[in-house]
């Protein structure tokens, strides 16, 4: 009796350090994090597809209105005329799908999954990092809708695929550097009412007073001086000239030093309110 409990004594502390040496798994790195849940909010896509309506249908809808009502009076022919729109609605499209990222995080945060989020052991800020990322999947839909309806309507691009390509990509980064800017709006306002409001607000004087639509050289003076200084202005530049073979290299160069300013200063404020929030 005395042998079997001196063993069983001498068991207990030995299975207690066993079960100390357990290797626990490593946490995800921080680019593992925000792509897990980047595809988080793709699966929300494939789920709720009427989140695309806007990519999907908004273009359609502006490059057959804009080139048949206007197109006639602004240029004397439909099919100039969409060869001039369609880069700048190209543009328009893409940078006016970059408020939905603001919108959706405030909702996430006013349902409390950030604050699930938060409880796990993964680097802070990947549920706004994966957001962004995964939106970058809504500007890629509302170009190729641009582009498709464009050339099913007769626009012909006189610069290479590589070039066409290549413009694509600057819109899409101008969309993912701009989209900064929403998210903050989205992290510090009350409600999405609220940030859809000021973003919109905010996305007019940008798309509107540029020369998506017409040539700025028929414009007053002091709206001029603005759309010369206008990022989208330099944007839908550099566009066209890709597109049509004669890239400006000053208009380029302007867009991504635009996306650079714009990611150099409201990612970090994006951030710091992010961690505020937690």
């Amino acid at each position: 009796m005395t042998t079997t409990t001196e063993t069983a004594a001498v068991e207990r502390p030995v299975r207690t350090i066993a079960a100390a040496r357990v290797d626990r798994p490593e946490p995800p790195s921080a680019l593992s994090a925000s792509l897990t849940l980047g595809w988080r909010s793709v699966l929300k896509i494939r789920r709720i597809p009427e989140q695309l309506f806007d990519v999907t249908f908004q273009p359609v809808i502006f490059i057959v209105m804009f080139v048949y009502l206007f197109g006639g009076a602004v240029s004397g022919s439909t099919t100039e005329y969409l060869q001039f729109v369609l880069p700048g609605i190209l543009v328009q499209t893409v940078v006016m799908a970059s408020l939905y990222t603001g919108i959706s995080l405030n909702t996430d945060i006013g349902k409390g999954i950030f604050d699930r989020f938060r409880s796990l052991p993964i680097w802070r800020p990947a549920a706004l990092v994966g957001a962004l990322l995964a939106d970058s999947i809504r500007y890629v839909v509302a170009a190729a809708v641009c582009l498709a309806v464009g050339m099913a309507m007769g626009f012909r691009p006189d610069g290479t695929v590589l070039e066409v390509v290549a413009a694509c990509l600057m819109v899409l980064v101008f969309a993912f550097s701009l989209s900064w800017i929403f998210a903050f709006l989205g992290l510090v306002m009350r409600s999405a009412g609220a940030v859809q409001g000021v973003s919109m607000l905010a996305m007019f004087p940008l798309t509107f007073a540029s020369n998506v639509f017409v040539d700025p050289s028929t414009m007053p003076s002091w709206l001029r001086s603005w759309v010369d200084v206008n990022p989208v202005s330099h944007l839908v530049t550099a566009v066209r000239g890709l597109m049509a073979g004669s890239p400006d290299a000053g208009a380029i160069a302007w867009s991504l030093i635009g996306c650079a300013v714009l990611v150099a200063v409201f990612a970090p404020l994006t951030v710091q309110a992010y961690r505020r929030k937690a």
